[in-house]
């Protein structure tokens, strides 16, 4: 009898890459939920971990269930195919994705002038979808050779699992991405701090990632945010910040002069990048935070949940009322009138409207 395969991680690492016909059962719902005693189970998590132990309990209730080895990771892992996989890929950006993708790539890059004539650009990859996908873009303009210009593919191992560290070699190799591994002990610093560890690591991982770049004598970083994560940022500010910003195509760097971050994926859709890692069958790693396995333990309401999440279903659940919301989020940040803002800083001086309000008047 075909098993059930039940993928017991949280909805947004399910949502990242699952196995072919898996069906998603939080670790935190398995046992309320109405599974077969009549069918054998397969279960699997992130590593195997949990879903070892929860296959265990589930055979202690009655349940034929098993788990997967190695979970997720060592699935894809034992799984990946090198023959085609980079040929098709890269065929795919300029055929099938070459409107949604590829353009829009290429639009971003000229739009906010992301690139210039001999810039060194240090592609940042972090194992995930974006990421690589962006290298893959890369790669295929530097094909096309219109201007000179030289890339470097770096990966930071801030405290990865061997087995986590292993899939992000293997998708590079699939891919035939030439990358450049360097290791910190981010995850260790920061393991233990209670309040923000994700902002604390990010901030971290973002000046080892300056610092070899400029070792290699890069004068730009590339990093993989999308147009998704541009418009969950404007609403998390207003909603959780008290603050209208935005995250800018483009940034110098304040404490590494002479470099520059870029973000050439700002156009891009998080469906259509979801749409090419699908057609080309390929499994990339959501987090491989320590914090991950952890998380995947807690209530839907617990703080550590992320509120990038939250973001995300508040604006699915705009969009069935106003089909154009995103594109006006988006759009929101370039249309700013100062006229009607009551104060906005610039360089760290806030402007209010009682300053100049009495001159407008005479």
């Amino acid at each position: 009898m075909t098993p059930l395969i039940v993928d017991i991680r949280d909805a947004a690492a399910f949502a990242s890459g699952h196995l072919e016909g898996a069906v998603n059962i939080p670790v935190n719902e398995i046992f309320t939920a109405d599974l077969p005693k009549d069918r054998p189970i397969l279960l699997y998590c992130k590593n195997g971990t949990h879903s070892t132990e929860t296959a265990k309990l589930l055979r202690d209730m009655g349940y034929d269930a098993q788990a997967i080895e190695g979970g997720y990771v060592g699935w894809v892992t034992a799984h990946l195919n090198n023959a085609e996989t980079a040929k098709q890929a890269e065929q795919s950006l300029l055929k099938k994705y070459r409107k949604t993708i590829w353009c829009r790539f290429t639009k971003a890059l000229n739009e906010y002038q992301l690139l210039q004539p001999n810039d060194k650009v240090a592609v940042c990859i972090s194992g995930g979808k974006d990421s690589m996908l962006m290298a893959k873009l890369f790669q295929e303009l530097k094909r096309h050779d219109k201007f000179p210009f030289s890339l470097e593919f770096i990966v930071m191992d801030p405290g990865y699992s061997p087995e986590n560290r292993r899939l992000i070699e293997r998708n590079a190799e699939a891919l035939a991405i030439p990358i450049r591994i360097f290791e910190s002990k981010i995850f260790d610093s920061v393991f233990h701090i209670e309040k923000n560890p994700c902002y604390l690591c990010a901030r971290m991982r973002r000046g080892h990632l300056y610092h070899y770049a400029q070792e290699l004598g890069c004068n730009k970083i590339a990093l993989g945010h999308h147009y998704d994560d541009v418009i969950e940022t404007i609403l998390m500010g207003m909603l959780y910040g008290a603050q209208v910003q935005t995250m800018m195509p483009k940034l110098h760097s304040t404490n590494f002069p002479g470099m520059e971050l870029i973000r050439p994926l700002y156009l891009i859709r998080e469906d259509d990048i979801k749409h090419w890692r699908d057609y080309n069958n390929l499994h990339f790693i959501q987090c491989a935070c320590k914090f991950t396995e952890q998380i995947a333990n807690l209530s839907p309401d617990d703080p550590m949940q992320s509120k990038r999440q939250e973001i995300k279903q508040v604006i699915r659940a705009l969009k069935t009322v106003n089909p154009q919301v995103e594109k006006n989020i988006f759009r929101s940040v370039e249309n700013v009138n100062l006229s009607t803002v009551i104060a906005y800083k610039q360089n760290g001086v806030t402007h209010h409207f009682l300053d100049t309000y009495e001159e407008e008047s005479t």
